[in-house]
């Protein structure tokens, strides 16, 4: 169905194109008629229609004042202009108004037909691309969530390979920098502690959709899935700092959004934020945020509102040397060393003149890397481990020789963490190579495999292939090819029971993965 309007002074004009249109069109086509510019404006707002043939040259506002108008409100309007006179001043403005057409009276039956024609494919492309966008749109509010749910996990994982990822990318986040917000949901707030959390997470989840617009409503963020009554927030920032006034209004839109949550849902909530960190560094700001609920019987805290918040003195370079901890941690040895060396520089300009307290920051520091290498399962680590740290610090000649040994400290434990990860993923691989070797001739399949050495399918699967250099069927493949090549130069054998023997039961499937091997059959390569 099409609606079209058409506006011309003249009566008979009006008949004219009305017959000619519903005479050719019937009722695909509803028709409304008016003889003003003011008519075709109320018009376009009460019946809306999609193409409309307007006169220039009619009482009070002429046809392109009308058009100008309606244009602010309703743009899709596919819009024809038809004139008794001569008058090109108007074709400019029409064409800036993005008119498809300039008919000179007298217009005749063919004209009217074909420029409708054309007006009606337009339409339709034009409500095409609306159908097609809306159903992208509705795509995309299915796989936005899991990809914002995706993008909260990697933070709490604490892996900060977002932008490797593609997170960066696929959530439009422009800024190095970000914090988050962290909603606690109970029925009711006793000691600053939310009741029965285990029961409301049941109810937080039957409400996620309507609380993820009411988010989005107070703020442009991330938002993670529904962890038991918790909701994590993520919300990019432009500064590496909160001035006084934005940490006000970001405590202030929080509480607004807390009051709709609670007004929509029968569920109390609380927030707590974090500071701004840069994105490689956000997890720490999550945690502050569950810093903020945990010390604060507050609807909504920040946590720079609590006193015990930890805070340094002077510039502090805390984000420099988080980044060192994270590079180290993932063995990312010229990263860590790139931050120790920055580190140090810093050391040198702000305490230059006091040998010791950069001894102490630099034990500290490598201390730090190597218990979390530690904990992440990557180094050994012992009680007397470090009994000559002290002594080496001591005996370093000059500043120079403390930023070598901080350095050679730092790369030592990234080589540790990096030879250890290889070692481990050499014994898996070698395991399951012998493994082959010894049970080609059985059934072997990748599950198994990946059972008998407790990694899961797909993590196998990728570490096999990077350390083999081919994928598992591949090798398994190539392993059964070459006993069988050996089987085959063995007489005694028939083709039949190589092909048993090599672990295939299909003689013809066996023909054929032996001749894309090696160029020939079974039967051409026992005769050669």
């Amino acid at each position: 169905m099409f609606r079209i309007l058409v506006a011309d002074d003249e009566g008979i004009m009006l008949e004219s194109i009305s017959h000619i249109i519903k005479s050719n069109f019937g009722s695909d086509c509803e028709i409304a008629c008016v003889k003003t510019g003011r008519a075709v404006i109320e018009q376009a707002g009460s019946f809306r229609p999609d193409i409309a043939f307007v006169d220039i040259q009619m009482p009070g506002l002429n046809g392109i004042q009308a058009i100008k108008e309606v244009r602010k409100f309703n743009p899709s309007v596919v819009f024809i202009i038809i004139t008794a006179y001569d008058k090109f001043s108007y074709a400019q403005e029409a064409v800036n108004l993005g008119v498809m057409e300039f008919i000179m009276k007298p217009v005749n039956k063919k004209k009217i037909l074909d420029v409708c024609v054309k007006a009606m494919h337009q339409v339709e492309e034009a409500r095409q691309r609306l159908s097609d966008d809306l159903r992208i749109r509705e795509k995309l509010e299915i796989v936005i969530p899991m990809i914002e749910s995706g993008f909260i996990y990697n933070v709490l994982q604490d892996d900060l390979e977002l932008s490797k990822n593609g997170y960066i990318e696929m959530l439009d986040i422009k800024s190095p920098y970000g914090f988050m917000v962290v909603l606690e949901f109970g029925d009711s707030i006793e000691g600053g502690t939310m009741t029965n959390a285990i029961g409301v997470s049941v109810r937080v989840n039957k409400y996620y959709s309507m609380v993820r617009e009411i988010v989005k409503d107070y703020f442009d963020c991330v938002i993670g899935p529904a962890m038991g009554n918790r909701l994590v927030l993520f919300l990019s920032f432009e500064h590496e700092k909160v001035r006084y006034e934005e940490r006000v209004e970001i405590i202030t839109r929080t509480r607004n959004m807390i009051h709709k949550l609670e007004s929509t849902t029968d569920i109390k909530c609380r927030g707590g934020i974090g500071s701004v960190k840069p994105l490689e560094g956000i997890r720490d700001s999550y945690k502050e945020a569950l810093k903020s609920l945990r010390e604060s019987d507050s609807h909504v805290v920040h946590i720079t509102d609590i006193p015990v918040v930890a805070d340094y003195d002077g510039e502090y370079p805390l984000d420099l040397e988080n980044q060192y901890l994270q590079r180290g941690t993932k063995a990312d040895r010229e990263g860590a060393l790139a931050c120790a060396g920055e580190f140090f520089d810093w050391m040198l300009v702000h305490d230059g003149n006091v040998r010791s307290n950069i001894e102490v920051k630099i034990l500290e520091l490598v201390m730090w890397l190597e218990r979390r290498a530690f904990e992440a399962g990557s180094v050994r680590y012992g009680f007397r481990y470090r009994e000559s740290y002290l002594e080496e610090l001591k005996e370093a000649a000059d500043t120079e020789a403390l930023r070598r040994w901080f350095l050679n400290k730092t790369r030592e434990v990234c080589e540790n963490i990096s030879t250890s990860r290889e070692r481990e993923y050499e014994n898996v691989v070698s395991r399951v190579k012998s493994y082959i070797d010894e049970n080609y001739a059985k059934d072997l399949s990748l599950d198994d495999v990946s059972r008998m050495v407790d990694i899961s399918p797909y993590y196998f699967s990728k570490l096999f292939k990077q350390e083999v250099g081919e994928n598992f069927i591949e090798y398994v493949t190539r392993t059964r090819i070459k006993n069988a090549r050996r089987l085959l130069e063995d007489s005694r054998y028939s083709i039949k029971e190589v092909c048993i023997m090599s672990g295939y039961s299909d003689p013809n499937y066996f023909s054929r993965i032996f001749k894309k091997y090696e160029g020939m059959t079974p039967s051409e390569y026992r005769e050669r």
